[in-house]
């Protein structure tokens, strides 16, 4: 079901947007057989809260919502759209004093909160109810969104039985073909004639043969290069995951299924940008030909690693296709993955953490998380500890000893094949591990919305 605002021209009937602390006020200027009917329900406006407004004659003339207190309203995203999809099935507006933002977040999340992943089962139970566009908003903006992120939850809600290196790779092409873009793919030995080393070598113990994947669009405007993880399954390799530490396994292409969606939305709003996007697809797996532990592998950009774990393999296939995007002249690279479980220790699953050198693209992209409703956090590329990553035997170390700081030595080790100093790295999560007010539980993009919304600022666009 693709996300969709009523018709405009169509009737439609009020839902009244009310804080807690305006109530009182707001209900002062209502008939006497509203306030009754709020007072008998209880309605207090709590955050989400909804009641519907009675007719005469049995029908229903309206509804509440309410936006709670500003203590609620920061402590959750997207609140209205917990309460909006309960509206029964009809053409419905919003009327209060909205600001700009909030009418942004409460359009959104109304968008969002249509999505169902159905691939598997019947058509799930959907709000019936049609929202309009609140006035004076982007609405081609805010469906350029929604419909982005419709797309990477599918493709991370997708098991890897149907999303593997080759489906994946159908996703990408029908993504470029949709907008006309270019594209190019290299799979299986031929990643070694083109000098691919560490993608194949992660990959080649599949029965799916790894590949890397390329589309260019756009012929004018700032260079912006977008690279993000695709490893479709990750067993850990001979370093084997325990079975539990597998269940979220189909979620390790996120940063792929995220950087997708952000292109969709550039393309889809047809930015003044010269867009190249990176790939690596790969499964990693066990065979008699999988890479192993104290293995040395030579990168593309020549740097020798030792491979201390097998489990830490979305670095070494990011090295590769970062070394590739640094070779070509940019004015911003973009790395997305589901790299560490670090991370999640550090920030949870809610925040995106990201990591730049450049003090300016920080400032730009923590201004716009707020108003797209996507939050980040800034880690430091931390200097000291650059030698943790430093094995001695090898320039570099896929998984450095001791336990400290994963999130910041993976960055560290994926900057090294980076000279671009307008260089950006995500380390998202890319799963909502419960339902929460317009992300069901399972696959959600994280930095993607920021971006766009920083793009401008970022690119002097």
């Amino acid at each position: 079901m693709s996300p969709s605002f009523a018709d405009p021209a169509a009737d439609s009937l009020p839902v009244h947007v009310v804080a807690s602390d305006a109530l009182a006020d707001w209900l002062a200027r209502q008939p006497d057989e509203v306030r009754a009917w709020l007072s008998a329900t209880g309605f207090e406006a709590g955050l989400g809260e909804l009641r519907l407004l009675p007719a005469a004659g049995g029908g229903i003339a309206g509804a509440v919502i309410g936006s709670g207190t500003a203590k609620a309203r920061a402590r959750s995203r997207f609140g209205l759209s917990r309460g909006l999809s309960g509206l029964p099935e009809g053409d419905w507006h919003l009327k209060g004093d909205l600001a700009p933002e909030a009418a942004d977040e409460a359009a959104l999340g109304w968008l969002l909160s249509t999505y169902a992943f159905t691939r598997y089962r019947g058509a799930a139970r959907l709000p019936k109810a049609r929202l309009k566009l609140p006035e004076g908003r982007d609405g081609a903006r805010l469906l350029a969104m929604a419909e982005a992120e419709a797309l990477t939850r599918d493709l991370i809600n997708t098991p890897a039985s149907d999303m593997g290196p080759q489906e994946l790779e159908a996703a990408f092409l029908a993504l470029a073909d949709g907008f006309g873009a270019e594209t190019a793919v290299i799979r299986g030995e031929k990643l070694l004639d083109r000098n691919f080393p560490m993608i194949h070598a992660v990959g080649r113990a599949s029965t799916r043969e790894p590949r890397l994947l390329e589309m260019r669009w756009g012929e004018r405007g700032p260079r912006v290069t977008l690279v993000g993880k695709g490893v479709c399954f990750d067993t850990g390799g001979l370093d084997i995951k325990p079975s539990t530490g597998m269940l979220l396994m189909k979620k390790d292409m996120g940063g792929a299924a995220t950087v997708m969606g952000l292109a969709q939305m550039i393309m889809a709003l047809d930015l003044p940008v010269r867009l190249r996007v990176l790939v690596p697809a790969v499964e990693n797996a066990i065979a008699g030909n999988a890479m192993r532990p104290k293995d040395i592998l030579i990168s593309r950009k020549g740097l020798t690693v030792e491979v201390n774990n097998t489990d830490a393999e979305g670095r070494l296939i990011l090295a590769d296709a970062l070394a590739l995007a640094d070779e070509e002249e940019a004015d911003l690279i973009v790395s997305m993955a589901t790299l560490t479980g670090a991370a999640r220790v550090a920030v949870g699953p809610d925040l995106a953490p990201f990591y730049t050198d450049d003090e300016g693209l920080a400032v730009a992209l923590q201004a716009a998380s707020g108003p797209a409703c996507d939050p980040v956090w800034r880690l430091p590329f931390w200097e000291p500890y650059e030698a943790l990553i430093e094995p001695g035997i090898a320039d570099l170390d896929n998984a450095p000893s001791g336990g400290f700081a994963g999130s910041i030595t993976a960055a560290l080790f994926l900057r090294r094949f980076v000279e671009n100093p307008r260089y950006m790295h995500f380390d998202i999560y890319g799963h909502t591990p419960s339902d929460a007010p317009a992300r069901p539980k399972g696959g959600v993009g994280q930095g993607a919305r920021a971006l766009l919304t920083a793009l401008p600022q970022m690119l002097g666009l």
